[in-house]
């Protein structure tokens, strides 16, 4: 792996981040979040919308805390840029909606959008939270037939839960729409990287920077994994409800820990940075794929967009 294109030197350090949606790329900087998504017809359209005001107070950069904001906040802006991109494609499919979107829109009217999407977010939590921590916890218990070991059940669920977190990512990478969202993925780091070395934004010096990017969210989930086996080692074997618990109790924990090491890991170049950053780079290499120039002229205009004076805030 070349840790020199990834980890290279930034002539304008920024914690601009973004995420891949359908057709198109989000972009968050200091001031704005921009949606750029290319429609049927190719042409590009650039949704902006200013970023929250919570998370711009004190108790939100506060470290540690301003991990759990961060996530949340990323979830929420994530669907949202999901369900807009999602918008212009269900036109062309003729997309008819549920009888559950039908009530929604009967009972709350103009405030159906944002019911759908914080109801998404935590769907996609709980799912989360059962797939990733509740399951390996409950898969692993089954181990105490063989072993009293504390320390060995404890790395056991901590294997377990990264081996459903890979096998789940090779499966939906295998798709033919994922893939679409991978390419597009890779166009927001690519794009990312020529605006850090400080060269102009164009496609032709886009392509030249690598899809992997030290600051991605798939690092910080493979990071989150990683802390949550040491952190959950640390912890006894008692009944299988407290064991639950106590993951519960300290997912924003793990969360809160995960994300600094993610901020730490995109400002710095060691061999130990390079260590810690290995599995979420190798985990890019299934969600990123190299992108087209007509995706990598969408991620352009969406990091465009929220440029401020090369002077970025302290943000995801």
């Amino acid at each position: 792996m070349d840790f020199e294109k990834i980890f290279l030197k930034q002539a304008r350090p920024t914690s601009i981040g973004g995420q891949a949606i359908i057709e198109g790329v989000m972009m968050r900087g200091p001031e704005d979040i921009a949606i750029a998504v290319r429609k049927p017809d190719s042409e590009i359209e650039v949704k902006k919308e200013k970023v929250s005001s919570l998370f711009k107070s004190k108790i939100a950069k506060t470290p540690l805390i301003r991990g759990v904001f961060a996530l949340i906040d990323s979830m929420v802006v994530g669907v949202r840029a999901l369900t807009y991109s999602a918008e212009f494609y269900e036109e062309e499919e003729d997309y008819k909606k549920s009888k559950f979107e039908i009530w929604i829109e009967n009972k709350f009217g103009d405030k159906t959008g944002d019911i759908l999407i914080y109801m998404s977010v935590f769907f996609a939590l709980v799912m989360g939270v059962g797939l990733f921590i509740i399951t390996p916890t409950l898969l692993t218990h089954f181990l105490k037939k063989f072993t009293t070991s504390n320390l060995a059940l404890n790395l056991a669920e901590g294997f377990v839960r990264i081996f459903m977190f890979v096998a789940y990512i090779v499966l939906i990478s295998r798709m033919k729409d994922i893939q679409r969202v991978f390419q597009y993925h890779g166009a927001e780091h690519k794009t990312i990287h020529c605006y850090e070395s400080g060269q102009p934004l164009t496609v032709e010096n886009v392509k030249k920077f690598t899809t992997l990017h030290p600051r991605c969210g798939t690092s910080f989930l493979m990071i989150v994994m990683i802390i949550s086996l040491i952190l959950f080692s640390t912890i006894g074997w008692p009944s299988i409800m407290m064991r639950v618990l106590s993951r519960f109790v300290l997912i924003p924990v793990v969360g809160g820990i995960s994300y600094e090491i993610i901020k730490w890991a995109g400002k710095r170049r060691s061999k130990f940075i390079c260590i810690i950053s290995y599995p979420g780079l190798l985990m890019q290499k299934l969600t990123t794929k190299e992108p087209d120039d007509k995706q990598i002229e969408v991620a352009i205009r969406a990091l465009e967009s929220v440029i401020v004076n090369d002077e970025e805030a302290d943000l995801w």
